[in-house]
This record gives structure tokens, sequence and C-alpha cells, in this order.
């Protein structure tokens, strides 16, 4: 299976220099069935402005017991009904927020040629990219990104990631170090709010220094016809969590929920948090990864960074036992997150697809 993916299937063009090009219209490669297109602003009224859940984190460790009792709710409802939330006063420096997130716009606007020094391969995506899948003449997504490898430190290689910016290096691995640490408070509290022991869920995941965590970092350039296609493609995350830091200037992450797609208004300073796959399968689809996608603009184009925190490769992913009974069967089987990952990695994304194949009758 491996040896599939060890070249992609047909030349790559990078989709930034498609929109400097000054293109009036879209290879056909992007084109979206008109199914799957998102809506135009002529199409439909203004839909109900319905955002996702902030929740204060701080108010998670507050000595005022209703405050966090509250908090905790607010998060368990977040992960069962949305599957998605916002945080704020999470203890990350703003400034290295915003000093990181400029950094890798800096990189994306440098000559084509300096960034192809870092092309990436199916092989481990690990570089600058710019489409998932190795299936030939699928339909692509308007976007080009960087991955990286950050967990588990065995995996880090910094040769692989930008030596330009000057700064750049430096800056992910400080940034990697406090998301990361943002991230193992969430699954404790993740794990608390399902009943069960606060390191239960990390457990799962191999422990604190087993865990896998990459980085990606998505560019949206202006598109001449955005209605036509996706900076996206919807899908749930494959993996465990996923800690989004959004382009606070340009709205362009949408959630489905409840058949409507909302357009997520990030607020400043704000991470975007969504619940991913193996997390649903760990509780038994009590917490829901959610389908989402990202649509593109003519105007502006768009940077965000994607942390993806996930199980050691080779973990073996179940629902907790505690969370199975009589009543509440397992959903799902055994099934380790290398196999898991390795359909997005074929067939690109495909919604909750995957996820959903695997409920047991």
């Amino acid at each position: 299976m491996m040896n599939c993916l060890q070249s992609w299937p047909e030349p790559v063009v990078r989709v930034q220099s498609l929109a400097a090009s000054g293109i009036r219209a879209i290879p056909e490669r992007y084109i979206k069935p008109p199914s799957h297109r998102p809506l135009s602003k002529n199409d439909f009224s203004p839909p109900q402005e319905v955002n996702i859940p902030v929740i204060d984190f701080q108010n998670v460790f507050s000595d005022d017991q209703r405050l966090r009792d509250e908090a905790l709710r607010d998060i368990y409802s977040a992960c069962h009904e949305w599957g998605f939330f916002q945080v704020v006063n999470h203890g990350v420096s703003h400034e290295l927020m915003k000093r990181t997130s400029e950094v890798w716009r800096e990189f994306f606007n440098l000559p084509v040629e300096v960034k192809q020094e870092y092309a990436n391969t199916p092989a481990t995506y690990e570089g600058y990219g710019s489409r998932l899948g190795v299936e030939k003449g699928a339909i692509l997504d308007w976007s080009d990104y960087f991955f990286l490898n950050y967990m588990p430190v065995s995996l880090r290689n910094q040769n692989k990631w930008p030596a330009t910016p000057a700064s750049c290096r430096e800056l992910v691995a400080e940034y990697g170090s406090e998301v990361v640490k943002l991230c193992g408070k969430l699954m404790k509290v993740f794990s608390m709010n399902l009943g069960l022991e606060e390191d239960s869920l990390l457990n799962a995941f191999g422990g604190e220094e087993n865990i896998g965590a990459g980085l990606r970092v998505n560019y949206y350039p202006k598109c001449p016809q955005p209605d036509l296609t996706l900076g996206l493609s919807p899908h749930s995350d494959p993996g465990g969590m996923t800690l989004l830091l959004p382009d606070e200037n340009v709205a362009g992450l949408q959630v489905c929920r409840k058949g409507s797609w909302l357009t997520v208004k990030p607020i400043p300073n704000a991470f975007i948090i969504n619940i991913g796959d193996q997390i649903q399968v760990l509780s038994n689809a009590i917490y829901q990864s959610v389908e989402h996608r990202v649509i593109v603009n003519s105007n502006s184009d768009r940077v965000s960074l994607a942390l993806f925190y996930n199980p050691k490769s080779d973990s073996l992913i179940e629902p907790s036992k505690e969370l199975v009974s009589d009543d509440r069967p397992a959903l799902y089987p055994p099934m380790r997150f290398d196999e898991y990952r390795l359909y997005v990695r074929t067939k690109g994304l495909c919604g909750k697809e995957q996820v959903e194949s695997l409920i047991i009758s």
C-alpha cells in the first residue's frame, strides 16, 4: 500500500502561482460538483448569525467553584453537541501567536523556487504541498500548505522546516511547545467530563511523550471564482483534536450544523478547537467530530495554522471500556491510528465517510 504514496500522480501546480498569474477563470480541476459548491451571496438571504461556543479557559482553573463548574459544563456541551468551540484566556502568548502567523505569511510570499526546496511527497506529507490524496484526476482544493512533524521528538527534523524567514524555526519550536501544552490541558478536561481519570484519554494516545503532533499551515490565495471551489473540502479530522489559529481578518472556516453550513467568526487572540475522529471513537460517540470546510474569496488571501494532536501512530484506538455498557455497546472496532489515517492519505477528504463506515451494526 505504501508504494502508491511515494509520488504524486500528476505534476503539482501551486495554487498561489495560479492566483498570481491573473487568471479570471479557475482550471476545471478545481471546480467542485454543483452540490458541493458554496452558495454565493446572491443565491441566498443572509444566514442566521450563530457562532460556535466560546469558552473562557481560565475559568476551568478558577477558585470559584461556580465558574469552574460552568466552564466544564460548557466544554462538555460543546464537545457533545458542536464538536467545535473557541477558547480565550488560554495561556498562550498573544504576541507569540501573532509573530508565528506573520512569519508563515512571509514564507508564502517568498519566491516559488525558494519554497520548492521544501516540496513534499505523499509518503509523509512533510513540507510544502498543494494537494491531499493520490487519486489521479481528483478535483483539487484552492489552497497550498506546509506540513511539519512536531511530536514525537524523534520525528522532529528542523532541517525540513523553513530556514527562511530566519526566525521561522525558532518561532515554530516555541509555538509548538505552547500549543501542545494547551492540548494536554484540554485532554484532561475532556477525560474528566466523561467521568474518566484525567489522564485516561492522554494514556490512550500513548502518553505525553509519545503523542503525535503536526503543524499544518494553510495558505488560501485569492480566487477569481470562489463560488465554484473550496479552500478545503468537507471533512472531519481523522486525528484526535485540532487546535486552529485562524486568520482574524478574513473568515473562511465553515462548520456543518444540523445540515447547514455556518461561517465561524474568529475572535481576536482565540484558538478554535475541534474534536477529531479518534476522540469520537474513544468517547464511544459521546463527543462528536464534525464535518467542516473552508471557503475562499476574491478579495483577500488567508493564512491559518492547524496543530493536529494525535495518538501515537501505532496506538490501538477503541471505545474506552468505562464508556461501554449493555445499554451502550461499543460502536467502533479497535483500529490502529496509522491504519486509519492511511485512508485519508490515499482517498483525500471525504466528509465523515470514514468514521461512519466503522460503526458496528
